[in-house]
């Protein structure tokens, strides 16, 4: 929803509240940014920029509406602590609650709680209880003790559930999970893009590495060490995964054809929640590491967020070189500090 530009156009034109938080739209003609359901005259679609972050429109020199007030003045300050209290409930629960006992417990009803929870994380409570659910399933299967405890203590209420969910979401199952990836197999290719030599890594469900880098059997010993115990394999020529790799190494000349691509993330449920955020950052624009936070309705895990965009191992097509420092720095990156400035120099319209 709302990531394309003629679905976002589209919210603008109807003054949809719902793409409100999505995402946020300047009007080059005014010099101001609104959000989409501002009740303000419909601009011309030829002067609107779209905008991941208030912050992101105030750095390319817009000043915010005053009718809709789109830093979040005016709005109900116990919106974003009540989202913060869902997320705490959700994570301490042995099981994922149910979206009508949340509601209940902060007197509202189901739909306005889900509205309200994915308008600030842009994702529903059943989302995030997934996540949280599958990263204490990794956990669990990374101790001693038997594959069922382990289904049991992430807090599925069967295996059955639990074998479907790793097939999703680990891209294996729990058994291979447990024995470090063993079995499972990652078909990867090498390139040479303009960034350098380029390894580009895929599993039956999407894209699970991009690596860029100067020798290629570093980048190779770099992916076996994060897999483990996975079978590594050239992908073939003419295979869905050379095309899946293709697609990424076009993509890496066209940052606007990333998005459509599939992934295998394989994170935190912190980490993914960081890394959807970093896909919705037109390519172009940067924001700060704060304003990434707020953002996914953390304003004070600006650390936690870096953290997530260094532990990115999908360059690029996840791109967390469009994060910047408070100052305007380019503070770290994985692949080092001359590509993200090359990869920002390129992106500028």
């Amino acid at each position: 929803m709302f990531e394309t530009e003629d679905s976002r156009w589209e919210a603008v034109r109807t003054r949809a509240k719902a793409a409100d938080g999505h995402f946020w739209l300047g009007v080059t003609s005014t010099g101001i940014y609104c959000r989409p359901g501002c009740p303000a005259r419909t601009p011309k679609r030829e002067n609107v920029r779209y905008f991941p972050s208030p912050g992101a429109a105030r750095a390319a020199g817009l000043r915010p509406c005053k009718r809709c007030k789109p830093d979040g003045e005016g709005l109900p300050a116990r919106d974003s602590a009540m989202v913060q209290t869902i997320c705490r409930m959700i994570e301490e629960a042995e099981t994922p609650p149910s979206l009508a006992d949340l509601a209940a417990q902060q007197a509202l009803t189901p739909g306005h709680l889900s509205r309200l929870f994915k308008g600030q994380l842009g994702i529903t409570p059943r989302q995030y209880a997934d996540a949280v659910r599958d990263e204490r399933l990794k956990t669990a299967l990374q101790g001693e003790g038997r594959i069922t405890d382990a289904l049991y203590d992430a807090g599925f209420n069967a295996p059955s559930r639990a074998y479907e969910s790793a097939g999703k979401r680990l891209g294996m199952t729990p058994g291979d999970a447990k024995a470090g990836g063993k079995g499972q197999v990652i078909r990867y290719a090498m390139a040479t893009s303009w960034l350098g030599r380029t390894l580009v890594a895929a599993t039956e469900k999407g894209l699970c590495a991009v690596q860029l880098g100067d020798d290629d059997d570093a980048l190779v010993a770099a992916l076996a060490q994060r897999f483990g115990k996975a079978q590594l394999e050239e992908a073939e020529p003419g295979s869905p995964y050379r095309q899946w790799i293709d697609d990424a190494l076009a993509a890496i000349e066209r940052p606007e054809e990333a998005a459509s691509l599939p992934l295998d993330i394989q994170g935190t449920a912190f980490q993914e929640q960081v890394w959807q955020a970093l896909r919705r950052i037109p390519a172009g624009q940067t924001v700060t590491y704060g304003e990434l936070a707020t953002a996914i309705g953390r304003p004070t895990a600006t650390r936690a967020v870096a953290a997530a965009c260094g532990a990115n191992h999908i360059a690029v097509i996840i791109p967390c070189h469009r994060v910047i420092g408070k100052d305007g720095s380019l503070t770290g990156y994985r692949w080092g500090k001359e590509r993200k400035a090359k990869l920002l120099k390129a992106e500028k319209p």
